[in-house]
């Protein structure tokens, strides 16, 4: 599976290149592409995941240069899961987009997909910090041209603040990567494991600054407290295809934190100890009552969506805080299973609006057409999103808990109170939006609207893999529980990059 790393980052660079310079005045033509190379994606994909789970760690060296002085991207099960998590996202999402029209809105729109797909993937392979900082600038360049797709004065003013807040993330991102080289002399992620532990009194206090300014950019992606505004007018204003594939790049940033927090600054560190650890949980919890409470008070349904995936980012960086193998586990079951509930919400959310040409939360409301259905889907994702039996969001929070026993009076507290409030949310949105409509609705008035019908299925798929997350439970978890054990023994992940000896 040597040569097959680089395909998740080769094949939708590939293919954006073609869909500019050859297939730009063909929309079908692209259409079928994007098809074919988003499930050529997902098939490679499926076949790392299934080789990293049997084989371990393994480290590809573009150039053939070995590291830490080459590029290098790795595969592990974390990269190899997060991976086929933004593959299967990409083909609902794809779905939802051609069987809406949403590509017909604008120029470019599948081009730009494939290159926001190279940007993620490259992110949750690459092994060296510089390249994580090119592929989170491939991400910047991509979404903000999806998120203006099809254009608008409030969609323009929401881009341009997401561009501007990203653009200090990454300049932040470069003074931290500048100090980390200009005191270890690398920045390959395994060779900064071994350096960074055996740094001199006199670079300590540098390298805890460093470290600092490196977690801010990962809360900056991540959408955790203080740094999270700019998250609910972003995907609130993004067309809503766009917002759902968004779902998945918070969870850059609570990928990047994992990975650094276990291999480069664990809490044993000698330097750094649990500074990340004192600084996180704090910012988590109020990330999530936020969350919660923009939930109980949003006016629009894509407004709800954003701070609904405020929220789950709360509750996965609660996890993740406690850095231990079993915490581990538990935010990553709860970061798949809240991309796909996010993203088929943000889905739901178009829906409504192409029916009523907004998705206000407001008491006078026309009936939509196929309302049934789609306030069908809203309750399932809504249970699923608030963590309500039987789905896995309940399932995700419940091993949320149970990891952080030790600090259950305020963990516990605050989890389940703001489930209580999202609930309240959500049970307000959902009777405005269907049943105070439908009440209010002439007898016999029946809109119309076009049927939409691979709309639904990409919804559909989304809710699909709710389920069998939920009926997979257990294998699932005992599968990540054996990852989250991987990753806290650092010793195989530093051993694949084959790294010259410290002198």
């Amino acid at each position: 599976m040597y040569h097959w790393i680089s395909a998740p980052v080769l094949l939708p660079a590939v293919m954006g290149a073609l869909m500019v310079l050859l297939m730009r005045n063909d929309l079908l033509l692209q259409r079928v592409f994007a098809i074919v190379s988003t499930l050529g994606l997902l098939a490679a994909s499926v076949a790392l995941l299934v080789a990293a789970s049997n084989e371990g760690p393994e480290v590809y060296k573009l150039g053939d240069w070995p590291a830490p002085f080459g590029i290098v991207l790795v595969l592990d099960r974390l990269s190899a899961l997060m991976v086929v998590l933004t593959a299967v996202l990409a083909v609902a999402v794809l779905l939802y987009v051609i069987g809406s029209a949403w590509d017909a809105r604008g120029r470019h729109f599948h081009a730009l997909f494939q290159f926001q797909l190279m940007g993620i993937c490259g992110a949750f392979l690459t092994g060296d910090a510089f390249n994580l900082f090119v592929f989170f600038e491939i991400l910047l360049i991509a979404s903000y041209g999806l998120m203006i797709h099809s254009g608008g004065k409030d969609r323009l003013r929401a881009g341009v603040q997401y561009v501007a807040f990203n653009l200090v993330g990454s300049s932040l991102f470069l003074f931290a990567l500048g100090t980390i080289y200009s005191i270890t002399g690398t920045l390959n992620i395994a060779d900064l494991a071994v350096k960074s532990a055996a740094l001199t009194e006199g670079d300590a206090a540098l390298f805890r600054v460093a470290a600092v300014m490196l977690m801010m950019v990962f809360a900056i992606k991540g959408a955790l407290v203080p740094l999270q505004f700019w998250l609910p007018g972003t995907y609130s204003n993004a067309p809503g295809p766009v917002a759902a594939l968004f779902a998945v790049m918070t969870k850059i940033g609570a990928y990047s934190v994992i990975r650094f927090g276990v291999i480069v600054l664990p809490p044993s560190h000698p330097i750094t100890g649990t500074l990340i650890v004192d600084l996180m949980l704090p910012a988590a919890l109020i990330t999530l009552v936020l969350g919660a409470l923009g939930i109980l008070g949003a006016t629009t349904l894509s407004r709800l969506a954003a701070f609904a995936a405020v929220a789950s980012m709360g509750t996965a960086f609660i996890a993740i805080s406690a850095f231990t193998p079993q915490s581990t586990a538990a935010a990553m079951y709860y970061m798949v299973h809240s991309t796909l509930a996010g993203a088929a919400l943000f889905l739901i959310a178009d829906l409504v609006a192409h029916r009523r040409a907004h998705d206000g939360l407001h008491q006078s409301l026309p009936p939509i057409a196929q309302a049934g259905l789609i306030s069908a889907l809203f309750m399932v994702s809504a249970i699923a999103t608030a963590g309500m039996p039987p789905l896995s969001g309940f399932i995700g929070k419940l091993l949320v808990l149970d990891a952080l026993r030790e600090q259950a009076a305020l963990v516990w507290s605050v989890i389940l109170v703001t489930s209580l409030i999202t609930i309240l949310g959500f049970a307000r949105a959902g009777s405005t939006l269907f049943w105070k409509a439908h009440a209010s609705a002439p007898a016999g008035e029946a809109p119309g609207h076009p049927s939409q019908t691979l709309a639904f299925v990409a919804v559909g798929m989304l809710l699909a893999g709710l389920v069998a997350l939920t009926l997979l439970a257990g294998p699932v978890i005992a599968w990540m529980e054996v990852t989250a054990d991987s990753l806290f023994d650092t010793s195989a992940y530093i051993a694949a990059n084959q790294l010259p000896e410290v002198n």
